[in-house]
This record gives C-alpha cells, sequence and structure tokens, in this order.
C-alpha cells in the first residue's frame, strides 16, 4: 500500500483533488491511502467547504487554517504545519497541484525531508516571473519527482528546462520522471457536466444570453486603474451590446470594488440591470454557468481551460497565459486590462463562430486514473 499525502488549500486544488481521490476509492482504493492536508488558503465556506461537499471529496484529515496573510507569512505557516504532519504520517510521497503558495509550500517541506513529491499539472509555463504562481510551479517542479503535464507544451517546457525523457529508475528529484497526462480538470468536466445540469438552479437568477466574467487576480484587483479599466470595459460592452454580464466575485475583489472604482463608474455599474454581481458559487453552479454562457472573460487559469472544455471563446484578463495552447488555437484572446484590447476581442468572437477551433489537447477524461496507475509502478 502506497500512502501519499495530499496537500490542497485554494479552491482550484480542491476541484482537482476530487477527480484523483474518485479515482483511488474506485479503482485503487487497495493500492494507494490518502491522507488529504487542506492549508486553509482559502477559508471562506464558497470558496472551500462547498467543494469537499459537492464534489463528494473525502474530508481532510487535516486543516491547517493558515487563511489570509502576506505570500511569506502564509507560505511560512503552512510549511510549518506540514512539516509536522510529515513527519508524523511518513508517507511514500506528497502530491501537489498546480501552483498556489500550498503548492509551493508542500514541495519545501517534502524536500527538506527527503519525501518524493508528485506534482499534477507540471511544465506549465507563462515566462513572466513576475507572477507568483510562476515562482510558486517553477519551484515545485524541480524538486518533484513525478511530474505529470496536462499539455504537450507543458511537457516540452520540462525538456527544454533540462528534463530528462528518457530517465530511468529509480526515480528521485535529480532523475525525475516527466510524463504528459491529459488534465483531470476535464475529467471533472465530463464528469459532472450533466449533474451540473440537472442539479444547478444557478441559472433560473440569470439573464440570458449573458456573458459569464471572473476577476480575482492580484494584478487586476489590486491596481485600481486596472480594476477600473476591467469594469469599464463591462460596463461599456453591456450597453452597446445589450447582453448581461453575470461576475461571481471573489470576496476580495467586491470588497474592492467601491474602494477602487470611480464613484462615478462605480454607481454606474451599481445601476446597470445588465451587470449581475452574485456571490461566488458552487462548482456544479460554476460549470452550469460556464457550458451555457456565449462568451468567458477572465483572468482565472482554471476558468480559461473550463471555457475550452465546454468549447466557449475566452477572452483573458492577462498579458500572459500558462495556457498557450488556447490562444495558439484562436480559442482564446489575451487581452490583459485594456479596455481597446478587450471590447475588440469581444466583437471578434460575439460575431464569429469559431466552434471548429477546439482540438482536443487535453487528454481522454481519464487522467487521474492514468496518474494513479504512474505513481504505483514509478515511486
Amino acid at each position: 500500500m502506497i500512502k501519499i499525502v495530499t496537500v490542497i488549500g485554494a479552491r482550484p486544488q480542491i476541484i482537482k483533488a476530487a477527480a484523483l481521490s474518485r479515482a483511488i476509492k474506485n479503482s485503487f482504493a487497495d493500492k494507494i491511502a490518502e491522507v488529504i492536508v487542506h492549508t486553509g488558503q482559502h477559508y471562506d465556506n464558497n470558496m472551500s467547504q462547498v467543494f469537499f461537499d459537492e464534489l463528494r471529496i473525502p474530508a481532510s484529515n487535516y486543516n491547517l487554517q493558515v487563511g489570509s496573510g502576506s505570500h511569506g507569512i502564509q507560505t511560512a505557516k503552512m510549511i510549518e504545519g506540514i512539516e509536522q504532519i510529515l513527519v508524523a504520517e511518513k508517507p511514500h510521497a506528497l502530491l501537489v497541484y498546480g501552483d498556489t503558495n500550498s503548492t509551493l509550500a508542500g514541495a519545501i517541506a517534502a524536500s527538506k525531508l527527503h519525501i518524493p513529491i508528485v506534482h499534477v499539472e507540471a511544465g506549465l509555463r507563462s515566462f513572466n516571473k513576475k507572477m507568483p504562481e510562476e515562482i510558486n510551479r517553477i519551484l515545485c517542479d524541480h524538486c518533484a519527482t513525478l511530474l505529470f503535464s496536462p499539455t504537450v507544451a507543458g511537457y516540452n517546457n520540462l525538456i527544454n528546462e533540462g528534463f530528462n525523457k528518457n530517465a530511468l529508475p529509480p526515480y528521485s528529484n535529480d532523475n525525475a520522471f516527466i510524463v504528459h497526462c491529459g488534465d483531470v480538470m476535464y475529467d471533472n468536466s465530463l464528469f459532472f457536466e450533466a449533474e451540473a445540469n440537472r442539479k444547478s438552479t444557478v441559472l433560473n437568477k440569470i439573464n440570458k444570453p449573458y456573458v459569464l466574467v471572473t476577476v480575482h487576480r492580484a494584478e487586476n484587483t489590486d491596481d485600481a486603474d486596472a480594476l477600473n479599466n476591467l469594469f469599464q470595459a463591462i460596463q461599456n460592452l453591456s450597453l452597446a451590446y445589450q447582453v448581461s454580464f453575470v461576475l461571481p466575485l471573489h470576496p476580495r475583489t467586491a470588497h474592492l470594488l467601491p474602494k477602487s472604482l470611480t464613484p462615478e463608474l462605480y454607481q454606474s455599474i451599481v445601476d446597470n440591470k445588465l451587470i449581475q454581481i452574485i456571490e461566488p458559487v458552487s462548482f456544479l453552479d460554476m460549470i452550469a454557468l460556464e457550458s451555457n454562457a456565449k462568451l468567458i472573460v477572465t483572468d482565472s487559469g482554471g476558468v480559461q481551460k473550463e471555457a475550452y472544455f465546454f468549447k466557449k471563446p475566452c477572452i483573458i484578463l492577462r498579458q500572459q497565459t500558462e495556457w498557450t495552447e488556447l490562444v495558439a488555437c484562436g480559442s482564446a484572446i489575451l487581452a490583459g486590462a485594456n479596455i481597446a484590447r478587450i471590447e475588440d476581442a469581444f466583437a471578434y468572437y460575439y460575431s464569429n463562430d469559431i466552434s471548429l477551433q477546439f482540438p482536443p489537447i487535453f487528454g481522454d477524461g481519464h487522467a487521474a486514473e492514468f496518474i494513479c496507475k504512474t505513481i504505483i509502478e514509478k515511486l
């Protein structure tokens, strides 16, 4: 029996963990024992517990309840807590997802204790080291023993950074095993789409047709000029096209709006019946919103992919993306917080059919099973 400690903390990681936990329960319960550590990076119930409940993820064995704080304080608290758990549990490996502070903390704690690291969603690069996530994902990759890349581009990034695609066992962080495996989020989207459309009631409250918008990255929320530009573009487009914009806002972003937007713009947003600002939604509600939207506008890496899964054009509110394939195939456009670029991208997607620009680049919907088999074979 292989014991793995899985570290999660942010909403996307909780969702990704559902795919692997489901695969372990259904097919590998006699070979893999999973201990789940929730760092508490996302601690609001709407951003955390609801996903455990809805996606039927096993309750976390540990919750560090780290909460918010600066990068240094938050990461340090996580390292301390994860280290204590690893010493007590003595796992065969630690598994982390993506690129958050929880990911980095898990990788640092395990590497210091010489515990092999399994990184799911390895190899992604935006090539912008000003993004904290870019630093997190690079450092984690270069500490890891088993690296699972969701895309061919991510796999090639690892090779370009010196990883040996022909590495032979025994594997270690000096001799890592890298593989393209497909995306566990695609697994989840396929698994839960029918359930979302059957159970979710969020669409009953939404004016249709609608554009789905998410904004949460610090480069947008912490820059008053950027935030004003984004909401000015939303205001302009809603009126020009007479289409609804639905924004399930991260609590932090919602709190910043009255402080950061100009009084005139804030009041116009409040008065605009075409702009619907709603509470953060559950995973099933988000799938329902994504799969029924006309277009998606986001600065979230996960939502970019989910837009692709449901064949929805996507305007990316960032200067770079780690999901470079989406831009390359034409299903997404990088617009940053530039009003003109957002409006031009919107005009293009609103008037053109891009239904053929979604080649199958995220696997076959069985990435989680592949990851479990590989962990058993390679550790």
